[in-house]
């Protein structure tokens, strides 16, 4: 194998100050906050046009974007990373974090993705929310997720990244409660607030770390001086950073709050599940690259934990018949892949970041297209309840399907060129990591072509099933197209699922640009399988995929109810592989145990303690106030009491 030269000496590099448009960056992150502060605060006054600022604000982030974008590719490669610094944050002695923002290839890649698919998200909102009341705290809410988002991304240290990381997570519990007055929305929300807090202390716990070895968070002094980590403090960190990436990107053992946050409108899915929120956990370990270099123990928990994770993600979405928790396990797998690549490290910081950009797109399609079917199917989302939908919903059908091959890698489109490039690289590895990391990813193809066209034939082909049916409410069904606010986007993000990936991987662009922020793209020479022997095979499992869907489902009539009696391995995956169990004997059990000790340490022990200190003098000072008594002649045989007392003493010690 051929490694990168020097990853992590690219990287270290002191950014350079940025100038011209650069100079203002600021107003990237500070649009839409402005949007959401006005929409927050101008309460009520704000509805009739609330939704259009929520809109415009973004849609402008993307324009200045897009201007930085174009200003960084037209500087040579060794003067792509620019600092901006704004002020000083948090001035206390030895902890001196500067608040500024950090421009590179990177950085400017997760900008363009998250404000250009934010935009379309928020257009296609427009349509989706018309009906609701509260549409403008919706797009509030909306614009403080974006805003957070690129904070995390632009961020030049550790602390900085940490404020984006906290504020996506308190957006993210807005969205995904917004309608709370459903039980399961409410529940879903605070399920994923609590199991990402317990990836935020891993994260935490690692910016500790590193301040106290090397006294700093600035990206530029961390990656420079990363070689003054102990090896059992590099993989300390890399473990720990690993663990806040699981909770952000929805990975094993903290994926179970990904799929329950389907409760939240569709919009918030599409914007959480395709482009922002779940690629944090893979910015912040391709961002980290040069303490991942230094730690191959710490790449390798990274490279199992995806692979593993993306069997699990397409396993039990094979077993769901609810559309939008299918596409939910589809993200957790498909994230899984980008964990996997980025662990391969050189050989795969590149390639998991296009696989992001390309399943951004793909993704956020198919979460608006499974919006668009619901929203013509009275809010509908069992997908036994559907079928032969391409008729009434032409467009929906169309961006979808091109959405679905994209994603289960049809040759030419964009899933096709980013997933295919890491089962190559992880086949590219040498002796039995080849085997059993590519043979994940292979196997994970086969098994996403079978619950994806599981999907497209239950929802939009075969037998009408809803028109033996009634809705929740009692109408019948009359699916329709959606409107154009909504289908415009569709078409829009569709283009990207067709063209990103030939246009990313073309002379390998991406990587190209990407080497100032995460080296040169490692290349293997040999691995366990001939690297033209992949894609063959991965297509031909994936064939297979589809065929075997076509067999189970397409071939013959599909009953509206679920069966009751199923095989142990459905059971185990319509349990979610019994992930909710774990965790709840894992960590809630033993924590709610643990909370019962403490109270009763606390009650007995420690407040007994003082308590019964308290009682003691009391009953002490009670005691003895009863000796005082007012009177003279008692005072006096007091007195004389102890006068012969002494005197007895003395005569004992004079005499023995």
């Amino acid at each position: 194998m051929i490694l990168a030269d020097g990853p992590a000496a690219a990287v270290a590099a002191e950014a350079g100050a940025a100038t011209g448009v650069a100079q203002f960056a600021w107003l990237v992150v500070a649009l839409p906050a402005f949007g959401a502060a006005v929409l927050l605060l101008g309460g009520r006054r704000t509805n009739a046009w609330g939704h259009l600022l929520g809109c415009l604000t973004v849609i402008a982030a993307f324009g200045y974007g897009l201007a930085l974008f174009l200003d960084s590719a037209g500087l040579p490669a060794g003067e792509r990373v620019r600092g901006l610094h704004l002020f000083s944050w948090i001035p206390v002695n030895a902890l001196q974090v500067d608040f500024g923002l950090r421009l590179d290839p990177l950085s400017l890649v997760f900008v363009l993705l998250i404000t250009g698919v934010g935009a379309a998200i928020h257009v296609y909102s427009v349509g989706y929310m018309a009906g609701d009341d509260n549409r403008r705290k919706f797009f509030a809410y909306l614009n403080l997720f974006v805003a957070a988002m690129l904070v995390l991304v632009l961020g030049d240290s550790f602390v900085t990244l940490y404020l984006g990381w906290e504020g996506v997570g308190l957006a993210s519990y807005l969205l995904i409660a917004f309608w709370h007055h459903r039980p399961e929305a409410a529940t879903a929300a605070k399920k994923a607030f609590v199991m990402n807090r317990v990836g935020d202390v891993g994260l935490a716990i690692a910016i500790f770390m590193m301040f106290r070895t090397l006294g700093t968070t600035q990206y530029d002094q961390v990656f420079a001086r990363a070689g003054e980590f102990s090896s059992g403090e590099l993989l300390a960190i890399t473990l720990l950073l690993l663990l806040g990436a699981c909770g952000k990107s929805g990975q094993f053992p903290l994926q179970a709050w990904l799929p329950d946050a389907m409760a939240g409108p569709t919009p918030v899915s599409a914007l959480i599940h395709a482009a922002t929120m779940v690629t944090a956990g893979v910015y912040l370990i391709a961002r980290s690259n040069p303490i991942y270099d230094l730690s191959p123990d710490g790449r390798l928990v990274v490279t199992a934990v995806g692979a593993f994770t993306l069997l699990v993600g397409c396993v039990i979405g094979c077993a769901y018949d609810d559309f939008k928790k299918v596409l939910a396990y589809s993200t957790v797998s498909q994230i899984g892949y980008m964990i996997l690549a980025v662990g391969l490290g050189p050989f795969g910081y590149a390639l998991g970041i296009m696989h992001l950009l390309t399943h951004g797109f793909f993704k956020a399609g198919l979460f608006l297209g499974a919006g668009s079917v619901m929203h013509g199917m009275n809010d509908e989302g069992d997908i036994r309840r559907m079928g032969g939908l391409w008729r009434h919903m032409p467009i929906t059908f169309a961006t979808w399907g091109l959405g679905y091959l994209a994603l289960i890698g049809f040759p030419g489109l964009s899933g096709f060129f980013s997933k295919d490039a890491i089962i190559e690289a992880a086949f590219g590895q040498e002796g039995w990591r080849g085997w059993v990391f590519g043979g994940a990813a292979l196997l994970g193809a086969g098994l996403t072509a079978f619950y994806m066209t599981r999907l497209m034939l239950l929802v939009f082909l075969g037998e009408k099933r809803w028109e033996r049916l009634k809705s929740a409410d009692g109408r019948d069904y009359h699916p329709h197209e959606s409107p154009a606010v909504m289908t415009v986007p569709m078409i829009l993000i569709a283009v990207g699922s067709v063209g990103a990936g030939v246009f990313l991987a073309s002379g390998d662009r991406l990587a190209t640009w990407l080497t100032p922020s995460l080296g040169e793209l490692g290349k293997a020479e040999h691995g366990v399988l001939p690297h033209a022997l992949v894609p063959v095979l991965t297509v031909a499992l994936s064939a297979l995929g589809a065929l075997a869907a076509w067999l189970v489902v397409g071939r013959k009539p599909v009953p509206v109810e679920r069966p009751r009696r199923v095989s142990l391995p459905v059971r185990a995956a319509r349990a979610d592989l019994y992930g909710n169990a774990l965790n709840e004997a894992l960590v809630a059990r033993p924590g709610v145990w643990l909370s019962r000790a403490l109270v009763y340490v606390d009650n007995k022990g420690v407040d007994g303690l003082v308590n019964g200190l308290a009682a003691l003098l009391g009953g002490s000072s009670g005691r003895l106030r009863r000796l005082q008594t007012g009177f003279v002649r008692s005072y006096a045989l007091s007195m004389l009491g102890g006068s012969v007392l002494v005197v007895a003493a003395l005569m004992v010690v004079r005499f023995a």
